[in-house]
């Protein structure tokens, strides 16, 4: 949603369905979809294989870690790209965001890392008052993130639009499509 605010055509690979995805969708394999005809890539490997919480739920070697193929795929495909994940799969991140700096009410610390060298500096975090991500609720979270589209359960794998908005413009400024 936030690069198509942004003012990107936005087209999603997911190898799940993605029921409640509102743009242009295939389900497909990421690792294998074409990137040709494509201005630019944001890519979101499955965080399971890093993230905190799957060590305290189970085992992080049940769940794969598609992030080093993801970058090698990238790095070949010749348009600008960003990779997003948690914290613990990219300490050397080119940028960190939080929905605090965006004056959304969620604590969702996710890093970024990019073909190119486009971030501007984005506002510290400052977590008065936000939602820390196991907050329960039937909506709560999702509509805390800008997701009101989404259920909680889907808005515990995205990332607030207020992201890629903000990212989608720094693209633009960069490489205008």
């Amino acid at each position: 949603m936030g690069y198509h605010r942004a003012g990107f055509d936005v087209v999603g690979v997911d190898i799940a369905d993605q029921p409640h995805y509102p743009f242009e969708f295939h389900q497909a394999d990421a690792l294998t979809w074409p990137p040709d005809g494509f201005d630019a890539i944001h890519a979101s490997p499955p965080c399971q294989h890093y993230a905190n919480v799957t060590g305290w739920r189970g085992s992080r070697d049940d769940h794969p870690d598609l992030l080093p193929a993801t970058l090698d795929r990238l790095a070949g495909c010749g348009v600008p790209w960003v990779v997003e994940n948690v914290p613990e799969a990219i300490p050397w991140a080119d940028l960190m965001l939080c929905g605090s700096s965006f004056g959304l009410r969620v604590r969702r610390h996710r890093h970024f890392l990019t073909g190119l060298p486009i971030f501007a500096l984005v506002a510290p975090c400052c977590h008065d008052d936000s939602l820390p991500f196991m907050h329960k609720g039937e909506r709560a979270y999702a509509d805390a993130m800008g997701c009101p589209w989404m259920t909680n359960r889907e808005a515990r794998e995205a990332i607030p639009p207020a992201y890629t908005e903000w990212i989608g413009a720094q693209l633009l400024e960069a490489v205008p499509v």
